[in-house]
């Protein structure tokens, strides 16, 4: 069996995936990003829809 910290990752655990913790992306957002993202697009969509 693999050991801990070994750094083997076996695969066919359930569909459970091992992500490294290290990953570093282009574009690091907060969620409270996302979510005000999200509002805005609602709202100017409901803008679009009453005054066009």
């Amino acid at each position: 069996m693999a050991q801990k910290g070994s750094g083997i990752n076996l695969p066919g655990f359930g569909g459970l995936t091992s992500f490294n913790e290290e990953y570093e992306s282009r574009f690091n957002l907060k969620p409270i990003h996302v979510i005000a993202f999200i509002i805005l697009i609602i709202v100017f969509r409901i803008f679009l829809g009453v005054y066009y």
